[in-house]
């Protein structure tokens, strides 16, 4: 029986994840709300339903369409996956819990915002607008983390990263960081709290680091233009405060605070 449910939430993270294609594809084009089939990017051929089982179709068609035979990217099948991935760990750690639909809800929004982001360099409002209300609302719920520290942690996350948008403003006398990344941060605040959100910041900036220096040595156009996306440092970021915040803040605070 316990099998069965891992295999339900898997295939749900996969059909979902499938529904985050569609909506990483058309939400930047403002195509959305349409109501138009999906196509191939290739013909523009409306896909048939055995086109968009989700991981299965890729794997049968060997990545192309199934009309022109144009590749797919391998992009379609990887969000899928890798929301399925996420489903089934919250279900293996928390069981069929609040938390479980709050994670799985986030992690989703947080891939839909990664690769957005790193394609167009905008953080869609309709997703972190609707998603600072959730996350608000969510803390009502039994095992949610409180009205008082998501609150908190709205403010400290919005708050903190428009300071930082500021002083960057200032230095670099140029806008430095989006209004959407302020909106993101805000977000997550609301869902992780104040302390986890801190933690975010904190690692965004590392992962950024690391990632902006190495991908700088070897890219002569990035080199050039030297605009890097910060949303897929925060959506990171907070994937590792998800899935391992409470064992990272346990370590600071049980080992570095006893030192002081």
């Amino acid at each position: 029986m316990e099998l069965f449910i891992f295999i339900i939430v898997g295939v749900l993270g996969l059909a979902i994840g499938s529904f985050l294609n569609v909506v990483i594809y058309r939400v930047p084009r403002k195509s959305f709300f349409k109501g138009r089939r999906s196509v191939c990017p290739h013909c523009e051929n409306q896909l048939m339903w055995y086109h968009n089982i989700p991981l299965l179709s890729y794997l049968f068609l060997k990545g192309r369409c199934g009309f022109c035979g144009g590749k797919i990217a391998v992009r379609y099948p990887l969000v899928e996956l890798i929301n399925a991935l996420f489903y089934v760990y919250f279900y293996w750690q928390l069981g069929l819990s609040v938390n479980l639909f709050i994670f799985a809800f986030l992690s989703s929004a947080l891939l839909v915002i990664f690769f957005i982001d790193l394609d167009f360099k905008i953080i869609p409002d309709v997703i972190t607008l609707p998603g600072m209300v959730i996350g608000l609302g969510v803390s009502f719920l039994p095992g949610g983390i409180g009205i008082g520290p998501a609150f908190i942690g709205f403010l400290v996350g919005g708050g903190a990263l428009y300071l930082v948008a500021l002083l960057g403003d200032w230095l670099f006398k140029k806008e430095s960081m989006g209004g959407g990344d302020i909106k993101m941060a805000a977000m997550l605040g609301a869902f992780l709290g104040w302390q986890k959100v801190l933690l975010v910041f904190i690692s965004s900036a590392v992962i950024g680091l690391i990632v902006s220096v190495v991908i700088m040595l070897f890219s002569a156009k990035l080199r050039q233009h030297r605009v890097v996306p910060f949303g897929p440092f925060l959506a990171l970021a907070a994937l590792l405060a998800i899935l391992y915040g409470d064992r990272i803040i346990n370590f600071y605070l049980s080992n570095f605070l006893q030192l002081q």
